[in-house]
């Protein structure tokens, strides 16, 4: 195995190369579908007309990003063999507990663009900015991380830096995003997706025989401690599977860029396509996670201490120049998927729910929502850059968001479902998990005497909510009453006293459970009985400009008038 000092970097030149190529051959894709006049629904969910192979591919790849590449390799670097499998198995199961879901979403709201827009007809105006806002703070966040593996990545396998991978990256996907959005972003990650995969294919499997084959896990496994060598290690679970759990199950409801695949593909679609990309996710992160558990046999440490440099480091120390130019392209290609996956996200966000419905659908302006689309993907830009520099790891910050969403499940779900749910229920419960979350997660309180077995309870409270979750999308209400209360009673001899060591795990379920209990107590009494018909009638098209001539205008007539029925 060569020295750290003598890893294999692209030249300058080559990179450049592989660079205009990828971002060329997208920004040639994304320039073949723009239009003349641009529609502002199309630019935000194309329609929601998407077919089966685009759409699972698409759904695949913006689950893909570089930062799960990177975190999974992490996890298998810290936990060892479980640590991917921890990471992979739950984010995949996460993509597949999204349909049962989605299917009712659609159902109540057909024409959506955004689960805010949504919020806003169901509830009223502060719980759509409080669904946005929290949608805000983690795309910029997942841009931020997927600008910091574009930079570890340029930095690491060229002789440019890091300040100048992350400008690269940042303005290779703004350029091919800016004109046609969403539509540009599901293209390429057709595209994207399918050079992903066949490269992991090729890639993972040479590392592993250049690395030594199947003795480097005999002659490293003193390398290992015990825990790292216990497949079925509680540290691993306790670090790094169970508040994975929580916090993907959060992604998958609270995040827009799932909610506009959701809306954008066709609605006899949503089971297939999500299944799909359950299984491609899963095989493909759990594979690239070993990468970390390789690095970790065979003793290797990362460069600069930073883990996120562990796949380049383990990608450059083994591999050819052809095969580092492939890998270089997997990981761009990840990273990119996301990135324009997350200004579609926040592009929709400002069109819809700060300028469209704060100006009224009717009188929206497509035109003026293009623009502001547009500049949001600029500004968003600008964001990421400037955070990217701090350079952050990325698995903190995944568990971070996930976590930070966690406040919003049960709002959001029981929305769809309970006629019940009123607004201020929804607000007060959502602010108070933040007010209970932020203190646990960053140790602001002392995790001792009474405090510490009140956190406790409501944790244990918490694991009973995000089963009882799981287990509703497909069962139903009953099958979760009795999953939710057996899991809590079942868990709490183990979790009093243990759980405060693990304050991750701890603050994500206190975020569900802080919000359950408020959301339930302050709906259950409640006179409120919703039709849900009426968010059908708030949501919807933004832009009618095909309406050019009378029969055209009265068919816009007609088919407005449907959706208001």
């Amino acid at each position: 195995m060569p020295p750290a000092n003598e890893i294999l970097q692209l030249g300058t030149v080559t990179v450049i190369v592989l660079l205009l190529v990828f971002y060329g051959g997208t920004m040639w894709m994304s320039v073949a579908i723009s239009k003349r006049k641009e529609n502002a629904d199309n630019y935000m969910t194309a329609g929601g007309k998407i077919g089966f192979g685009v759409s699972a591919a698409s759904m695949t790849a913006t689950w893909i990003w570089a930062s799960s590449m990177y975190a999974s390799a992490t996890a298998g670097y810290t936990y060892g063999i479980s640590g991917p499998i921890h990471y992979g198995l739950w984010g995949a199961l996460m993509i597949l507990f999204i349909y049962p879901f989605g299917r009712r979403i659609r159902k109540v709201a057909p024409k959506a663009h955004t689960l805010a827009e949504v919020m806003y007809a169901r509830h009223g105006r502060s719980s759509q900015l409080m669904l946005a806002g929290s949608n805000v703070v983690g795309s910029v966040i997942s841009l931020t991380s997927n600008f910091i593996a574009g930079g570890a990545l340029i930095a690491m396998l060229s002789p440019l830096n890091f300040g100048t991978g992350i400008l690269i990256i940042a303005g290779g996907v703004l350029l091919y995003t800016l004109w046609s959005g969403f539509r540009a972003s599901v293209l390429t990650d057709f595209a994207q997706v399918m050079a992903m995969l066949g490269a992991a294919a090729i890639i993972i499997p040479v590392i592993f025989f250049t690395a030594g084959g199947p003795s480097m896990f005999v002659d490293g496994a003193s390398n290992l401690t015990p825990a790292q060598g216990n497949f079925f290690s509680s540290e691993a679970f306790m670090n790094q599977g169970a508040p994975y759990i929580a916090a993907v199950l959060a992604y998958a409801i609270g995040n827009q860029t799932i909610a506009q695949r959701l809306f954008a593909v066709r609605e006899n679609l949503i089971k297939p396509t999500f299944v799909t990309a359950t299984v491609g996710y899963g095989a493909t992160v759990i594979g690239i996670g070993m990468v970390g558990v390789m690095a970790l046999y065979l003793g290797i440490s990362p460069l600069d201490g930073d883990v996120n440099n562990l796949i380049p480091q383990m990608a450059g120390t083994f591999l050819g120049p052809v095969l580092l130019g492939l890998a270089f392209l997997m990981i761009i290609g990840s990273l990119s998927s996301t990135a324009d996956s997350d200004l579609s996200a926040l592009s929709s966000i400002v069109m819809s729910d700060i300028y469209g419905q704060g100006k009224g659908r009717k009188r929206a302006n497509p035109k003026t929502m293009l623009l502001i689309g547009r500049i949001t993907m600029i500004v968003a830009t600008a964001a990421g850059l400037f955070f990217a520099t701090s350079q952050f790891n990325i698995l903190d910050l995944l568990v971070f968001v996930g976590a930070l969403w966690g406040c919003l499940v049960f709002p959001v779900i029981a929305s769809f479902y309970w006629k019940k749910v009123t607004n201020m229920a929804f607000t007060v419960s959502v602010i108070a998990a933040l007010v209970v979350f932020l203190p646990v997660r960053f140790e602001l309180i002392p995790m001792e005497g009474a405090i510490a077995w009140a956190i406790e309870v409501l944790a244990i409270v918490g694991v009973g909510v995000v089963l009882g979750i799981m287990a509703f999308g497909f069962f139903g209400l009953k099958t979760a009453v009795v999953v939710g209360i057996v899991s809590t009673v079942g868990v709490s001899p183990f979790a009093l006293d243990y759980l405060r060591d693990y304050t991750v795990l701890s603050a994500s379920l206190v975020a569900y459970s802080v919000s359950f209990l408020v959301c339930y107590f302050m709906s259950f009494k409640s006179k409120q009985n919703f039709d849900f018909n009426i968010i059908k009638s708030v949501t919807g098209t933004f832009d009618n400009r095909a309406a050019t001539s009378s029969a055209a205008a009265g068919a816009t007539t007609a088919v407005n008038q449907k959706d208001k029925e």
